[in-house]
């Protein structure tokens, strides 16, 4: 559930309240996070930025992007249900054409995906901008928080981590999966040797101690955050919803997302993103 005590102060909104840029955020492709629910916290925070959102119940089409800025897709899964293999596309082979073309002529797309099977349910899209994303779980070694911090050679400088006038030192994730990007892309957070991609046939299987059975990938050479321009337009893509939402997660109600302790940076890290994928 979403943390409704979470706030990160504003002073100093991008645009002007309620009349900023129109996003629209994936609600028709089986996505588990909506805007009133465990997204909530990401909505008051973009509205406290100044722009406008609207939810999208429809599958993607040119009229209904017309007057939006940013297209935002959470992930989104092909079929809620069945966490076995294999997994088929969230988005029809029409709508990745309609998206793909309107990010070339000009538009903004956040693609967040996250492990298996919403890796899997995303792929084909991502493959339109030449991003192979894995369907598996990357998950640390060691089985530690995950910090990704530029001490640690895992978060890159770049454009968006020192966007606004507010540079990004560290973020934390929850899982989630790698991908491979183009070269005209740009990296933003890094897996090393220290992941696993875990490959299983069902997701359940994914439990810690992990099974030796189950087929690995090295994490090295993965990212697991990056952004790129697309034709005329851009786009962020992400391999964990985690740290853009802010949860109290299970029976004892622990933080995460935005709300966590060791997440201090993550509102920020995601207003950056919105501000590039804004220009």
């Amino acid at each position: 559930m979403a943390d409704e005590k979470f706030h990160y102060p504003i002073t100093d909104p991008h645009q002007r309240i309620g009349d900023g840029p129109l996003l629209l955020f994936d609600e028709a492709h089986n996505n588990p996070v909506t805007l009133r629910g465990a997204y909530a916290p990401f909505s008051d925070l973009l509205q406290a930025d100044g722009y406008r959102l609207r939810s999208a119940k429809e599958k993607i089409s040119y009229d209904q992007l017309k007057e939006v800025k940013i297209y935002i897709s959470i992930n989104a899964l092909y079929n809620p249900e069945n966490w076995k293999l294999p997994t088929y596309s969230a988005f029809t082979d029409q709508e990745i054409e309609t998206l793909s073309q309107w990010v070339f002529d000009g538009g903004s797309l956040f693609l967040v995906t996250d492990h298996m099977p919403c890796a899997g349910s995303v792929q084909t899209l991502g493959a339109a901008f030449g991003i192979h994303i894995v369907n598996g779980f990357a998950l640390p070694k060691n089985g530690r928080p995950e910090i990704f911090s530029k001490d640690r050679e895992t978060l890159l400088s770049n454009e968006i981590i020192t966007g606004s006038g507010k540079e990004i030192d560290s973020i934390m994730c929850w899982g989630g999966t790698g991908f491979i990007v183009p070269a005209t892309a740009h990296i933003i957070s890094l897996l090393n040797e220290e992941y696993d991609i875990y490959l299983p046939n069902d997701a359940n299987q994914i439990k810690r101690p992990i099974p030796e059975d189950i087929p690995r990938l090295s994490g090295k050479g993965f990212a697991n955050g990056a952004y790129m321009q697309f034709g005329k337009g851009r786009i962020v893509v992400f391999g964990d919803g985690a740290p853009f939402s802010a949860q109290l997660h299970g029976i004892k109600s622990e933080k995460r997302g935005m709300n966590h302790p060791a997440a201090k940076q993550n509102a920020q890290f995601l207003l950056n993103i919105v501000h590039w994928l804004d220009q």
